[in-house]
């Protein structure tokens, strides 16, 4: 029967050398290239990650590194992103330690250029996206099938779309699984919480006299929450510009116009508090996981097999902010409101943002009634920690299926064809409780007496913002305290059919004949946010920072591709193998019209043993749907040190120019409110007239398998990607850093910050308050280059089979340009607002292991190079001394795997042997979803020593 279908400068390398000898001596890899990867029957036909041309004996230009089963038993991994997340060349995104800022995904960004920059695919398939950046959700993808992961660093849209501008990430599946598997596995922290359960049933077997086969898994996986305030490093905000703790200026008790309420006097002071928000975040977010996946295939007549497989996955993320607050929202304060005393009321009258005349606040003090002449309600800014509510909370269900259909087969003896179409649907609900709702806030606010609102209609209680701070009702907490909810929906629609084969010739000087591959595919994307009223009301609900309003889009392409890999010279002096690849697509977009991708490779091997690559590709990216039609919102970004704050602009006539230019009251000069909580106001939103951007990508490498040292595989593979026109929005450096440095009111970016008109901050309402607008366009710039290299060696000794693997990355920039006048910024071994994640310049991966048949004991060691502080932010950046670098990071883990029975493993796993703790930077230093609780909790441990135990039972 016919087999089922089937990588500072370059002034550091000698540094580092150095280093990597010493990791080729002690440890190994978490991946593997390639070459060191397990054979597999040289009679199957396999489908190679990078290509859609499946013939076993032709090597790729794209390198690819693979991580495989047996390091994937290792790794006590919740989602899929997990498996590949510390990998050189692999920047930390979106995932379980992202807590203010999660989507509930857990994304994967190649290259530090965007998880939207890359393909996430399961079986050489796409999956259904989690929301409008198109980007995938590997929550989706099922682990326990999970037989290898092939990562293609070097570009991959000839061959699966011209959006896999950094590269491809394929999981693939184990084929014809037959018999039964359970898999089981709990781990928790060295401080007993965080605790993780994972469990897998697996069935799966031949039927029809072996002519079609059949696998089902479900699983179900758990994850408990670890906070902040659980760890000491985490427990209090500090400053990343004194060092000192430095929470948030919303606390309590209330503030009214910067001036904080003594409880003592009844006054407003100059006194203020600030509030610990550390300690009710999240450094690890709950989460749970049900799925359920299902693939059959069956040769229905000689050479012609249909297939299909099914995947359903429920997920549930939770995420936990500080309790919301009015965070200097301007209200309208009636001057009757039955909790101001006398004295309170006359000082607010008084101050000059208010200006009320004693008699008019005086008329005023009794009148309930909004028609009555004397009725006043002045306009003041409010900054007041609801502790009340208890913490905000956000629960993000995911419920996502994705169904394939295909028929696939031989058309002659030597050319095959596969015609499948797939469709997926993601729907992910949003719900908030604790946050509440500002229209009711201000409804409160209008009170008759301490019990009754002036607009009782719906049940509304008068809230006392004027005690303690724990003086807000029980009653008064419900009627605020609304639960919202918004709705995503996504759908991806496939439909793809090629033709690949042997072309029937082959050159001369060669043996092996012309491959080739030709196809056509069309994609229909489809997406959506409905929100409830009050998520999609602007400024609505309290602490959400920006406003869920609803939106929409589609699109859909028409592509046609075609590869051609032909072996020129074979077994010839010099030339051992000489082979060219070149392909290309064209695809046809609704929203851009077409456009055309292209590569064009090859390898020569002058012996064997010593093999040289290269492959130059050209891309394009069409705008997502998230990029053209996401609407304008104001929300928040970190920012500490606003310029115009405090008594900065006092003396400088030229500096208080361009704060009153932005909307900052001449009163306030001198006392405008610094950045509450290290964030301001953030514009930003879509752009419909956004075109495609495009990309190169250059890839030149070597792999070397000396036959002197059986078993012994080195690849250097060096990469540079350039995207001009890139799809890039501003950030809040590119704003403030050329205004403040001109000092000119009238500049392009002065003008993007617009300040509260009460205070002069930039905190506060959307409505008046938009603070940096920072704007989407096709003006944009990214370039990264680098060096990746990967060592194996394996060996049978004495007693066991001895296993090394190496795996590490240069980063020799990594730049980033918003604008042709903005700066073009390095984030390779930098952080700062400015720049998102972590991306080292050097990273190791490794892995040193012993293994025989009852059993294997390995060590991994993962090394991070120091980082610094981006010099390009320190103009607008006070930084504590401390935390002006980082240095660099090792983390060890110990595993042991034992063949308890010839059908049980079992599993031990200690991560970070040592306890490392995470480097210490304050709050306030980078981006929000990033730098949080003090450090970069994405990319350095802060969870510390964790066991795991597991077992596998198999018959």
């Amino acid at each position: 029967m016919r087999p089922n279908f089937r990588t500072k400068t370059l002034r550091k390398c000698f540094t580092s050398a150095a280093i990597m000898a010493v990791a080729i001596s002690a440890t190994s890899a978490k991946a593997q290239n390639q070459e060191g990867a397990d054979s597999e029957e040289a009679s199957d036909v396999i489908v190679v990650t990078g290509s859609r041309i499946t013939n076993p004996n032709l090597e790729l230009s794209s390198p690819v590194s693979v991580v495989g089963r047996d390091e994937i038993d290792l790794q006590p991994s919740l989602t899929a992103e997990e498996l590949i997340r510390e990998l050189p060349g692999v920047v930390a995104d979106l995932g379980s330690s992202v807590n203010n800022g999660s989507e509930g995904t857990a994304e994967i960004n190649l290259r530090g250029l965007g998880a939207n920059r890359n393909l996430v695919l399961l079986d050489n398939r796409r999956l259904v996206p989690a929301g409008l950046t198109g980007v995938t959700d590997t929550n989706l993808i099922p682990l326990a099938l999970i037989e290898r992961v092939d990562i293609v660093t070097g570009g991959g849209g000839t061959v699966y779309g011209a959006d896999a501008i950094s590269g491809v990430v394929n999981f693939v599946l184990k084929k014809d699984f037959q018999g039964a598997e359970i898999s089981t596995s709990y781990g928790v922290t060295e401080e007993s919480d965080g605790a993780v359960f994972r469990a897998d049933l697996t069935l799966g077997g031949n039927f029809a006299d072996d002519r079609g086969n059949a696998v089902f898994s479900v699983g179900y996986r758990t994850s408990d929450p670890v906070l902040q305030g659980d760890r000491s490093f985490g427990f209090e905000s500090l400053s990343s510009g004194s060092g000192e703790p430095q929470g948030s200026g919303t606390s309590v008790p209330t503030a009214i116009n910067g001036l904080q309420y003594d409880p003592d006097t009844g006054l407003l002071s100059d006194d203020t508090d600030t509030f610990n928000f550390n300690p009710f975040n999240y450094y690890q977010t709950p989460f749970e996981r049900f799925n359920v996946f299902g693939a059959a295939n069956y040769e229905v007549a000689e050479g012609i097999e249909v297939y299909g497989q099914g995947l359903y996955s429920k997920n549930t993320v939770e995420t936990q902010l500080a309790p919301s607050g009015l965070f200097g929202t301007t209200y309208n304060l009636p001057l009757s409101n039955p909790f101001l005393t006398d004295a309170l009321r006359n000082q607010i009258c008084a101050q000059a943002s208010v200006g009320i005349s004693q008699a008019e606040c005086d008329a005023a003090a009794g009148v309930t009634d909004p028609s009555d002449p004397n009725f006043r309600a002045p306009a003041v800014t409010i900054n007041r920690r609801l502790v009340e509510q208890g913490q905000r909370q956000q629960t993000l269900e995911f419920d996502v299926f994705q169904l394939e259909a295909g028929v696939r087969g031989d058309i002659t003896d030597s050319i095959e064809f596969d015609v499948h179409a797939t469709h997926g649907q993601s729907t992910r609900v949003r719900s908030q409780n604790n946050s509440g709702l500002n229209s009711r806030v201000q409804q409160a606010l209008f009170a008759v007496d301490a019990d009754t609102c002036i607009d009782a209609s719906n049940g509304c209680v008068p809230i006392n913002l004027f005690g303690s701070g724990q003086d807000i009702s029980t009653e008064a907490v419900a009627f605020f305290n609304q639960p919202v909810s918004a709705t995503t929906k996504t759908e991806l629609t496939v439909v793809t059919g090629s033709i690949s084969g042997d072309a029937g010739f082959s050159i001369p000087w060669a043996s092996t004949p012309v491959n080739f591959a030709i196809g056509a595919e069309y994609r229909d994307n489809v997406a959506s946010i409905v929100p409830d009223i009050a998520s999609g009301t602007l400024d609505e609900v309290l602490g959400n920072g920006e406003a869920l309003l609803p939106q929409s889009g589609q699109y859909d392409v028409v592509e046609v591709f075609g590869e051609l890999v032909a072996p020129l010279v074979e077994d010839k002096p010099f030339f051992h193998s000489l082979t060219l690849e070149i392909g290309g697509r064209y695809s046809d977009y609704s929203n851009t019209g077409g456009n055309f991708t292209w590569k064009a490779g090859g390898s020569w091997e002058p012996v064997e043993g010593l093999k040289l690559r290269g492959i130059y590709q050209r891309a394009v990216r069409s705008p997502n749907i998230e990029e053209l039609f996401a609407p304008t919102v104001t929300g928040l970004d970190n920012f500490a040190n606003d310029p115009c704050a405090g008594t900065n602009p006092v003396g400088n006539a030229a500096l208080t120019a361009v704060c009153i230019a932005q909307g900052a009251p001449a009163a306030r000069i001198g006392s405008i409110p610094v950045p509450s909580a290290g964030q301001i106001n953030a514009t930003f939103g879509g752009n419909e007239n956004l075109d495609v951007e495009k990309a190169r990508t250059i890839t030149l490498g070597a792999i070397i398998q000396p036959a002197v040292v059986p078993g012994l595989t080195v690849s250097v593979d060096y990469y540079d990607i350039l995207v001009t026109d890139a799809i890039t929005t501003e950030t809040v450096g590119d704003i403030f850093g050329p205004c403040f440095e001109s000092l000119d009111p009238n500049s392009a970016q002065c003008q993007q910050i617009v300040r509260n008109p009460l205070n002069g901050s930039l905190n506060g309402g959307a409505v008046d308050t938009p603070g940096a607008i920072l704007n989407t366009s096709n003006a944009g710039r990214l370039e990264t280059s680098g060096l990746d290299f990967t060592v194996g060696y394996q060996r049978d000794i004495d007693f066991a089979t001895l296993a090394l693997q190496v795996n590490g990355n240069f980063t020799f920039e990594n730049k980033f340009q918003s604008l042709p006048t903005s700066l073009n910024r390095e984030c390779a071994g930098f952080y700062s607002v400015n720049c998102t994640s972590i991306q080292p310049e050097f990273q190791l991966n490794s892995r040193i292991s012993l293994s025989r048949d009852e059993g294997s004991i390995s060590l991994g060691w993962r090394h991070i190079s120091g980082q610094d502080f981006e010099p390009a932010a320190a103009d607008l950046a006070d930084i504590f001394d401390d935390y002006e670098s980082i240095p660099s990071y090792n983390i060890f883990d110990v595993a042991l795997k034992a063949q308890v029975m010839e059908t049980l493993d079992v599993t031990f796993v200690v991560d970070n042997l040592f306890d490392k703790k995470p480097p210490i930077v304050g709050n306030t230093i980078g981006s929000t979803a990033f730098n949080s609780g003090n450090t970069y909790p994405s990319t350095y441990d802060a969870l510390g020593r964790r066991y795991t135990i597991g077992a596998k039972l198999t018959f």
